[in-house]
């Protein structure tokens, strides 16, 4: 037995005065009508109507049911609206988990125009230390970086863009010190780095720029400048960076601000180290809500998830 169905059935039947009234109202057989009304009788056991020729008459038990079966269609009509007003304005909370310095230097700009656009919408930011690998199932979005393969598991990830690492330092600092004009140079400057201070790391560049040569593909492994300071936070090493203390690889979506604002130079700009794919992903599909739907989509706009680098200004900014 369909119990929502007969309920309103009965509620109808009551409103109409009559079977057939009730039936063509909501589009029903009246034989259908009738039927539901004897099916919640005989479920309850208790008649709810008194049929005559002429007209129908609640039943004393009737009256009483009546008036709780009208609550209850009552109550759920409202909350049938309740949620279609949600689907049209979605609200409620998104949590999102990703990489700090990319909150930084391209979340916090960008979200302002999207509460803008959605103000039932409140996103939860979470700064995943050390970047983020794997889809964090407890959140509804996660950013991912990535330097290889594309992410596997089971998730959903789109890609958000690329970002590679680029060599960059302050205009006082190149001035004071020179600039590198080819690999071998880093030897001789100072910087900053993940290794230990005072100790010098290797680091593979590709070459990426027009011309023959060297050709394109070629690689050097070389010395990197001697490690002034040392730390793997990517806001200290840019601040570093823009102090003046030496020469710094950071990812182009940290470096693009200050780059562009001339507050740092990039150096070997026609060679490049490490890429980072960054992917927008979520733990599942299935029941998705639609204020998760809609920043995610929100996101996948404002970068174009182009296997190139939009964050990356041209060699000769």
């Amino acid at each position: 037995m369909d119990q929502l169905r007969c309920l309103r059935v009965f509620v109808q039947v009551v409103a109409d005065g009559s079977f057939a009234a009730a039936a063509r109202r909501l589009d029903l057989a009246p034989t259908v009508a009738t039927r539901a009304v004897a099916e919640l009788e005989a479920h309850l056991g208790a008649r709810l109507l008194q049929r005559t020729t002429r007209r129908l008459a609640l039943t004393e038990i009737g009256e009483t049911y009546l008036e709780t079966a009208r609550n209850v269609l009552a109550q759920l009509d409202e909350a049938d609206a309740l949620a279609g007003a949600a689907t049209r304005q979605p609200g409620g909370t998104v949590k999102l988990v990703c990489p700090p310095a990319f909150l930084v230097h391209q979340m916090a700009p960008v979200l302002p125009l999207f509460l803008a656009q959605h103000p039932r919408i409140t996103v939860e930011l979470v700064a995943a230390a050390g970047g983020l690998a794997v889809v964090d199932d407890a959140a509804d979005l996660s950013i991912l970086s990535v330097g290889g393969q594309p992410p596997e598991g089971d998730f959903v990830a789109r890609p958000l863009g690329l970002s590679t690492f680029v060599l960059c330092a302050s205009p006082a600092y190149l001035h004071r010190c020179g600039t590198p004009q080819v690999p071998e140079d880093l030897a001789a400057h100072q910087g900053v780095a993940p290794a230990l201070a005072g100790q010098r790391s290797q680091v593979q560049l590709h070459w990426c720029g027009p011309g023959e040569t060297p050709a394109s593909g070629v690689t050097a492994t070389v010395a990197v400048a001697l490690a002034a300071a040392a730390t793997s936070h990517i806001d200290t090493m840019l601040a570093l960076a823009l102090a003046g203390v030496g020469v710094v690889g950071l990812p182009s979506f940290v470096a693009c601000g200050a780059l562009k604002a001339g507050q740092l130079q990039r150096v070997l700009p026609h060679w490049r180290s490490t890429v980072l794919h960054l992917y927008i992903a979520m733990p599942t599909r299935k029941h998705v809500p639609a204020r998760t739907r809609l920043l995610r989509d929100f996101l996948l706009q404002q970068w174009d998830g182009e296997a190139r680098d939009s964050w990356l200004l041209s060699p000769s900014r």
